[in-house]
């Protein structure tokens, strides 16, 4: 069965690079912001305690699922950077 996961992994292809350094770079500084880390943190101990409702849950997993979506998009920024020869490592 194909996940969306399996879709965007198509569609990004984050092991490519192809993106100009400047939106690298941009897409790199994305991150969750400290109350919406906050608020996984405690759906996460919830989840682990048996004590999630079916809403939290739900929540939870679209938490997951947008962590994902912004792994494979840094993971292509970082692809792109490198076969750009401007990821600062030189």
């Amino acid at each position: 069965m194909i996940t969306e996961a399996d879709i965007l992994n198509e569609v990004i292809a984050p092991g490519e690079g192809g993106l100009a350094p400047e939106s690298a770079r941009s897409i790199l500084e994305l991150a969750f912001s400290e109350s919406a880390r906050m608020r996984m943190h405690g759906l996460m101990e919830k989840h682990r305690e048996g004590e999630v409702t079916d809403e939290e849950r739900d929540e939870l997993e679209k938490y997951v699922r947008a962590g994902l979506f912004l792994d494979l998009i840094q993971a292509k920024a970082r692809a792109s950077l490198v076969s750009t020869g401007k990821d600062g490592a030189s």
